[in-house]
């Protein structure tokens, strides 16, 4: 489409530039800013243009553009406003989407644009008419119709005009009636509420009292005698009788009008499909309560304007004032508008657009107006957050058949692809413990075991009052969330429960299950020390990537593999696992494009693999959907602008931000709903009302009322807890709120500790809570290296009833700083574990320490201790005051062996070795020193060219952490 200056209406330069409303009225057939102030109040008798500008995620500005009617412009206003419409959307590119709304009949979307509602006032521009507040109060009544948003109307003040379908709000000098027709919802109830409070914030300046009538209460108390008191006494109502306003227009019919000189001829056809439209002609698509336009992409400015004339004829001729217009440009088509489609090709392409986006505002620039928001903006770059608290206790178990095995703390991260996990994870809120209750299934897992594992942890959530948000993730699919939770994840090929066993041996297919001293390839993955990952893959080349770092070992030979496009943080992240899957070994380092034959020997020959780095489903601008499930049949509606107060405790919403699906389930929600709620999530998905492809394995999160966890909360500009800490139904509290002058007024504790399922108590203290931090920081780290052993004492050490808090203290710090719950019988007295541990430790502090080139941690001893036989009562005391004592004395112990690990961690040996210059020593050496330890290069640097280097001593310098030494030689070149 072709565009001059002379088509662009001057009032329209720079609209569209930051998100936001901006709203033109016509005067004199040509359109006026509003200023802010006056944004959400309408004339009857004027039109006017409503531009709303939404920032997505992606960086891009979205344009929806509506011209809003009222009951008493004139047609020639109303015919300015819409081909003024379209001359806005040429000035944005063409590419906004646009609505006409008329009075009384508007859009849900226009209408959440001015939430809670919208009250035209009489008079317009026309007619000269000024707006005066009257000295003297005039009582009114409206009616409110409308379950998410509210269409209000101003109705006759008559006995007559109320009835027993709809809300009434009857505004009087000082008080605000509301009342409720015995056939309205409380849904509708509670959403009349907030035109209560909006009435009374505007026209009473918050003062005046509120009172509610219910339908058919009679005389029973003052506010119903008062109010019926207006209308000169109670009296029956009368059955409500059908008018103009009320008919309802619908067509199951599509009708499709090809518009060529101003003339819309039906198209022929017996269905529709996205080849029947024509890039260079305008179409109207006639479905009865919605009017379509579409405009090929190559059609002028006057084409679309005629299309849009013959359209408005269409629909006055047919007298259907409730029909809704909608233009749309192709290539930007609405999902409403190609539903209507049998079937719909996306064959569009958007770049085209973009050059004419340009081109307008190059044109609008040599005029002098700022374009900055024409343009596209490039996509933010945006730092994955998981938004829940690292530090929390978490307890998993492997599906057997019916039953599930706890795992000890070791193998909490340690998954097989062929089975199925169930988890659950304790954590400090932003105001209470929270719990997150999920089922893991791996690729390879049977379909029985995967029911198994959604019915225990449905059972362990409906245990705990449905207090805890639950999860179902799939492997491959995992949301940030998981990542953190599990911190050192690693996915393991095949599996060990009995259904997997069973499956393959009835499908007769190999085993593949992972064994410690077979060939195994991995994939090192994340973003830092509490979210990485390493994932079995096929031990072939094509298996390799050059973004990632890989891990590769058979038997005792163990090789990494650093591709020529993956950073400093992947190697990092690979010196971590190596101490989780192959610890104490001697690596040997492989470089993309400089690798020994015994490393393609073991993946069986070089062949060619990818350099493009794996991406996940991207997250998308959210969208809040309520739902009503009913005969297994599904039915959603889509809530535009939403914020906390859209959701209804009585119902159950869905917010879909495409990479994950999250189902909010209110606390009225019937108990038998509730247990539905995950199968409504499958439904969703398999519905795809955006048509957005969704992936039936995408994540689905079940988020209870009143324990939103904050990776949901996220989505809302703002929450508020405390209103899911009141009582009642979704009116009541409303009704609570607006008789507190908009506050709400909770009735019971924010904190509520839930008690964990395994019987532990998750108790966490105030100040530590504090300390926790909601996301990942790259300063704070834990290090890798802790030895077997450490861990096992350490968990034996745990009490059964305090939570552990990962939290680490001054100097020491721990891999796995989260404990197990085992069963209790199996539990062995602390004084045993203490004595056999202790034991252990002098023996290892003893024997001096053979490292090998690369230090790794210590290897665990298998043994368990066993349990002594009890002693007397009579010396228990006596025996007690010791245990405590030698639990004291073995705590320093701990801690001395702790801080000798860690400073361990980089000690290397004190062996007279040679000294290089440092230029033959680095990476990209043309003359590089043959018959040293390349792991080691910096230990061949003299003392003073090593001290220029590093900054420091080589003293200094082994004392730090092992990953901290890379970063060090990364930065020179020696690593």
């Amino acid at each position: 489409m072709s565009v001059s200056m002379r088509d662009l209406d001057p009032a329209f330069q720079g609209a569209g530039q930051k998100a936001g409303i901006e709203v033109w009225r016509i005067e004199n057939f040509s359109p006026t800013p509003i200023p802010k102030s006056s944004i959400g109040k309408f004339f009857t008798g004027d039109s006017y243009i409503v531009l709303k500008t939404t920032a997505l995620k992606t960086g891009a500005l979205r344009h929806d553009i509506h011209y809003w009617l009222g009951k008493d412009t004139s047609q020639d206003e109303a015919g300015t406003a819409a081909v003024k419409t379209v001359e806005l959307d040429a000035a944005l590119g063409g590419r906004a989407v646009q609505y006409r709304e008329v009075q009384g009949h508007e859009t849900e979307k226009f209408l959440s644009y001015f939430k809670p509602c919208i009250i035209p006032q009489e008079g317009g521009v026309a007619s000269g008419f000024k707006h005066v507040e009257a000295e003297e109060h005039v009582t009114r009544l409206f009616v409110c119709r409308g379950k998410h948003v509210v269409h209000v109307k101003e109705v006759a003040f008559a006995r007559s005009s109320l009835t027993h379908d709809d809300i009434y709000i009857l505004d009087t000098k000082s008080k605000i009636f509301q009342f409720n027709g015995s056939n309205s919802s409380i849904q509708e109830r509670a959403k009349a509420l907030e035109v209560v409070q909006y009435i009374k914030d505007t026209y009473h300046d918050g003062t005046c009292e509120v009172a509610t009538v219910e339908d058919g209460r009679l005389m029973a108390d003052a506010d119903s005698g008062e109010f019926w008191g207006f209308f000169g006494g109670f009296a029956p109502l009368p059955r409500k009788t059908a008018n103009d306003e009320d008919k309802t227009y619908t067509s199951d019919v599509k009708k499709l009008f090809c518009v060529e000189k101003g003339q819309a001829n039906p198209v022929e056809g017996d269905s529709l499909k996205r080849e029947m439209l024509d890039t260079s002609k305008c179409y109207i698509l006639d479905c009865g309560l919605e009017v379509f336009v579409w405009m090929g992409r190559t059609t002028s400015l006057d084409d679309r304007k005629t299309a849009s004339g013959a359209a408005e004829e269409m629909i006055r001729s047919s007298e259907r004032p409730q029909t809704q217009m909608i233009r749309i440009i192709e290539g930007f088509e609405t999902v409403p508008f190609r539903s209507k489609f049998d079937t719909w090709t996306q064959v569009t392409n958007t770049t085209v657009s973009e050059d004419g986006r340009g081109r307008v505002a190059a044109l609008l620039q040599r005029q002098g107006v700022n374009v900055r928001g024409l343009m596209k903006a490039a996509p933010p770059k945006e730092e994955i957050q998981a938004f829940i608290d690292c530090t929390g206790n978490l307890q998993v178990w492997r599906v057997e058949g019916q039953q599930k095995i706890l795992l000890q703390a070791a193998d909490h991260s340690k998954f097989y692809s062929g089975d199925c996990y169930v988890f659950q994870y304790s954590y400090p809120g932003e105001e209470k413990e929270e719990v997150l209750i999920g089922t893991w299934f791996g690729k390879q897992s049977v379909e029985e075991e995967r029911a198994s594992a959604v019915s225990m942890a449905s059972k362990m959530v409906e245990s705990m009052k449905f207090v805890p948000a639950q999860a179902r993730i799939y492997e491959g699919r995992e949301p940030v969330q998981f990542f953190v939770i599990m911190q050192s994840f690693i996915v393991f090929k095949g599996g060990i429960s009995s259904g997997y066993k069973k499956y393959i041996a009835e499908k007769e297919v190999d085993d593949d299950t992972y064994s410690e001293n077979g060939l195994a390839l991995f994939r090192i993955q994340g973003t830092g020390p509490e979210n990485m990952q390493a994932i079995q893959v096929d031990p072939v080349a094509s298996s390799l990537n050059s973004s990632y770092c890989y891990i590769l070992h058979k038997d005792s030979s163990v090789f990494t593999w650093t591709g020529n496009l993956a950073t400093s943080t992947d190697q990092e992240l690979v010196e971590r696992q190596l101490d989780l899957i192959k610890p104490n070994l001697q690596t040997r380092a492989q470089k993309e494009g400089s690798e020994s034959e015994q490393f393609w020997e073991l993946l069986g020959g070089k062949t060619e693999y990818s350099s493009q780095k794996l991406t996940k489903e991207p997250e998308s601008d959210p969208h809040l959907f309520s739902c009503t499930f009913s005969k297994e049949i599904l039915k959603v509606t889509e809530i535009y602008n939403f914020t906390q107060d859209d959701l209804m405790t009585e119902d159950i919403f869905i917010v879909d931000c495409h990479s994950e699906i999250f189902v909010w389930v209110g606390q009225e929600v019937v108990p038998k709903n509730k247990l539905q709620a995950l199968t409504i999530g499958e439904k969703f998905i398999e519905k795809d009302s955006l048509l957005e492809k969704l992936s039936p394995e995408a994540p689905i999160y079940v988020i209870m009322e009143g324990g939103e966890p904050s990776f949901f909360t996220r989505f809302f500009t703002s929450w508020d807890s405390s209103k899911s800490a009141m009582h009642g139904n979704s009116f009541q509290r409303k009704l609570k709120i607006v008789k507190n002058g908009g506050t709400p007024v909770a009735e019971k504790p924010k904190r509520r500790t839930p008690a964990s399922y395994g019987g532990r108590a998750s108790v966490p203290d105030k100040s530590q809570q504090r300390s926790r931090s909601m996301s990942f920081s790259p300063d704070r780290v834990r290090v890798r290296g802790r030895s077997p052993a450490f861990n096992a004492l350490a968990a034996t050490f745990e009490s059964q009833n305090a939570r552990n808090l990962s939290t680490p203290p001054p100097v020491v710090r721990k891999l796995y700083p989260r404990s197990v719950t085992p069963d209790s019988s199996k539990l062995a007295p602390k004084s045993s574990a203490i004595a056999s541990r202790s034991a252990l430790f002098e023996q290892q502090l003893k024997t001096p320490p053979q490292e090998p080139l690369i230090p790794k941690s210590l290897k665990a001893s298998p043994k368990t201790p066993e349990s002594p036989a009890p002693g007397s009562n009579s010396n228990g005391k006596e025996e007690k005051k010791e245990n405590g004592k030698e639990e004291k004395s073995m705590s320093s112990r701990i801690e001395s062996l702790t801080i000798q690990e860690d400073a361990k961690e980089g000690v290397e040996d004190e062996e007279d070795l040679p000294s290089y210059p440092y230029e033959r020593l680095k990476t990209t050496s043309p003359d590089p020193v043959s018959d040293i330890d390349v792991t080691r290069r910096e230990a061949y640097l003299s003392s003073e060219e090593f001290k220029e280097k590093f900054g420091m001593t080589k003293e200094a310098f082994y004392k730090l952490p092992k990953w901290k030494q890379n970063k060090f030689k990364m930065a020179v070149q020696l690593f």
